[in-house]
């Protein structure tokens, strides 16, 4: 009996030693760190993430920074503290995120940057990201495409300037709207500092800093609406009728685009946004937002999580380009975006099972 006893206390032994190493005992493989749980997208992200590990014989542990570099740095220091041997961090802050992650690669982690660059540091081994500047261009050419006539009043908001891709998405859209702003087809409404760099096709990092300087939403529809009644406030009658509005994002679109809507002065709006969030495909399907640049998420967790478990199996994860952060070049891989508006929104985001057509009011 005695002998069954210590036989069968060896075997539950054995299970709960085999459950602690399964487990990892505590031990997180991939730690991931994403800005805010207050906008749609990042919550999107994190579902994304969980789904992409559960096959995998790897563990994942999500933190939200809540708009704070402060709360980024202790996220970091949490997930180091839990044996992570892969960060993949999209940073609130590009710039003072470097000291959270260099302390991530002093305990030999590797960082993967993911969507939002983060700069002035050595510490990033990879970049996985949308094509930003193509995100950019892709809206401005939106506006040229769309806009009648010459002197059209170009309204121009922009992300925040803690945010490497705000300057992205800008100097993308800026190429393209450049030589339409030069030539008279458009005429800039509410920034002073684009108007004096109307006839420059290449803008500096500071010139651009200047110009965001004005335009900022700071990613915030609060602060988008609040300077977007302060541009229609001081707009003369010449720069209101049929007007474009460059919008960074969803949420920023659908603030302004209530603002505009309510003018009577304004008679008709372009507005562009980017990331399809949900809110925002109805608002397309209502006519009251114009464009939206669809980034798969799907696609780019993937690309994180591929590169990740590349990391963790001994293998180099494959690039297609790199990103200079204003210390190294960052090896990047790169994923393509789509345009979507009225005419292909049902192919591209319901066909394609990103969102049920349930979802959704007044889709044919």
């Amino acid at each position: 009996m005695k002998k069954k006893i210590s036989i069968l206390l060896m075997a539950m032994m054995s299970i709960f030693i085999i459950a602690g190493c399964n487990s990892g005992g505590g031990k997180v493989s991939v730690g991931i760190v994403l800005p805010t749980k207050d906008e749609p997208r990042w919550v999107q992200d994190e579902a994304r993430f969980k789904a992409a590990l559960e096959e995998s014989e790897y563990t994942t542990e999500i933190l939200f920074s809540q708009g704070s570099s402060a709360k980024e740095k202790e996220n970091v220091e949490t997930l180091i503290s839990k044996g992570i041997e892969v960060l993949i961090i999209a940073p609130h802050d590009g710039a003072a995120a470097g000291s959270a992650v260099e302390a991530a690669k002093k305990e030999g982690i590797t960082v993967i940057s993911y969507d939002r660059l983060i700069t002035d540091t050595d510490a990033v081994d990879y970049y996985v990201t949308f094509d930003s500047i193509a995100v950019g261009a892709a809206q401005g050419q939106y506006l040229i495409d769309n806009a009648e006539g010459k002197g059209v009043p170009l309204y121009l908001y922009a992300g925040a300037a803690s945010d490497n891709n705000a300057f992205l998405f800008f100097e993308g859209a800026w190429s393209v709207l450049q030589p339409k702003i030069a030539d008279g087809t458009f005429v800039i409404a509410n920034s002073s500092e684009a108007e004096a760099l109307k006839d420059k096709s290449t803008l500096t990092r500071d010139e651009l800093g200047k110009i965001l300087g004005q335009v900022t939403t700071n990613w915030d529809p609060n602060e988008a609406k609040n300077k977007a009644q302060t541009n229609l406030t001081a707009a003369a009658a010449d720069l209101k009728g049929d007007v474009a509005i460059l919008a960074p994002n969803d949420g920023t679109a659908r603030s302004i685009a209530d603002v505009f809507s309510t003018d009577s002065a304004v008679t008709s709006y372009l507005v562009s946004g980017q990331d399809a969030e949900l809110a925002s495909i109805q608002y397309i399907i209502d006519g009251k937002q114009s464009m939206t640049v669809f980034k798969d998420v799907r696609t780019l967790v993937q690309d994180a999580m591929g590169m990740a478990i590349d990391v963790l199996d001994g293998n180099t994860p494959e690039t297609t380009g790199s990103y200079n952060n204003g210390s190294i070049d960052v090896p990047a891989k790169q994923t393509n975006v789509i345009v979507v508006n009225q005419e292909n929104v049902k192919a591209e985001l319901v066909e394609s099972g990103y969102y049920e057509a349930s979802e959704f009011t007044g889709l044919d």
